[in-house]
């Protein structure tokens, strides 16, 4: 009855069913795996939040595949101030990067052909790439006090099928940051072996300066992606975009075939389009405290690592941290573990990583629970490996 792209194992795995045990018992958790910053105290004032959806236009309809030209303005701006010059012709609205991401996916391939992604990464690639009946195909990170590319790895990846290399920059969960040499590196591949290069950038503005975007890619057709789920903490405004980049002969008839797949579904709300010029000139309302409350994470990570059994990894960016925990057993035994000193955390083989041994945190939350929280993960590390 059901199609083979959907016949996924829905049963919860021990983690997930302890989780949901102690959030039915009403148990109080340090959720240090929490990524939604409207649930941190990161979120906008109603007020200001409604008076930027309060355009007198949201009583009309305007069906604009592309999206509303002011919107895409917004957008081109917001990469200049990257560094990158993308006129508005070339950006083009998504409700969300995920739907990009499916949008990209129908462009390029068709049943069975490949997509080069990075590992360690976030699982939810899988899902979007098999949902438009794609195949993943990865290529390494590799970390020897930073993050980096694995170039050789990376090239020897690419197979008859391959028809494009994401990069994610920062990325989830270990925070790699896309470089200059990297980027002409990456450029001069895909023009090579005429691949599609698409950057997933929604945490660009967490990177450390200076900041690489794929949005400024000459050599090759390449698709930045973004949207004000990460850039302006508002994922409930479902307002994305893709900004093509790359020769013209390249850009004009990809950007042709996605208007006519957006005309399709037409899915980014119109008053989401119409508040996304105020929003996006307002972002540093947003990101400015995000970026305390990062610093201010990481550093209390740091301290607590120097006392540990963990090393806390270098990265370049994002909303997350890694900690290598060494010889210290299971990682998913060792977040059951933490359930019980209520506090949640992700294992590193959620991502992908290639050595056990790894948790994921979210530096989202408040730093007081933060703190409390790593502070009880030192404790059980601790205790464990004095066992």
């Amino acid at each position: 009855m059901f199609s083979r792209r959907t016949s996924w194992d829905l049963s919860a795995n021990r983690l997930a069913r302890r989780l949901e045990e102690l959030r039915a018992e009403g148990r109080e958790l340090l959720d240090l795996a929490e990524a939604n910053p409207t649930r941190c105290g990161l979120s906008w004032p109603a007020d200001e939040l409604g008076a930027a959806l309060a355009d007198p236009r949201v009583s009309t309809y305007e069906p604009t595949p592309q999206g509303l030209p002011e919107a895409r303005a917004a957008v081109a701006e917001y990469l200049r101030g990257h560094g990158a010059e993308v006129p508005p012709e070339r950006v083009l609205l998504t409700s969300s990067t995920s739907e990009a991401y499916a949008l990209l996916f129908k462009l390029l391939c068709d049943p069975g052909d490949e997509v080069l992604v990075p590992s360690p990464s976030y699982p939810l690639l899988d899902l979007l790439a098999g949902l438009e009946s794609a195949a993943l195909a990865r290529y390494p990170l590799r970390y020897d006090g930073e993050w980096h590319l694995d170039r050789a790895a990376l090239a020897a990846a690419i197979g008859p099928r391959t028809r494009a290399v994401v990069v994610v920059s920062p990325s989830n969960p270990v925070g790699y940051a896309l470089d200059r040499e990297d980027l002409a590196f990456l450029e001069a591949l895909c023009a090579e072996r005429d691949l599609a290069l698409v950057g997933d950038e929604v945490f660009l503005d967490t990177a450390r300066p200076p900041r690489t975007t794929v949005a400024g890619a000459r050599a090759c057709l390449a698709f930045h992606l973004s949207g004000l789920s990460k850039v302006c903490g508002l994922p409930q405004l479902k307002a994305g975009w893709i900004a093509a980049a790359g020769p013209e002969e390249r850009v004009r008839p990809a950007l042709q075939r996605l208007e006519l797949v957006a005309d399709t579904w037409l899915s980014v709300s119109g008053p989401a389009q119409l508040a996304l010029p105020a929003l996006l000139a307002r972002r540093e309302r947003f990101l400015s405290p995000l970026r305390r409350r990062l610093e201010a994470n990481r550093s209390a990570l740091a301290r607590e690592a120097a006392g540990a059994p963990f090393d806390l990894l270098r990265s370049g960016g994002g909303w997350a941290a890694v900690l290598r925990l060494g010889e210290v057993g299971d990682e998913e035994a060792i977040c059951l573990r933490l359930l019980e000193e209520r506090v949640v955390t992700q294992p590193g083989f959620f991502y992908d990583f290639e050595r056990n041994g790894h948790l994921v945190l979210s530096l989202l939350p408040a730093p007081e629970r933060f703190e409390d929280g790593i502070s009880r993960i030192g404790a059980v590390l601790r205790y464990k490996r004095a066992q």
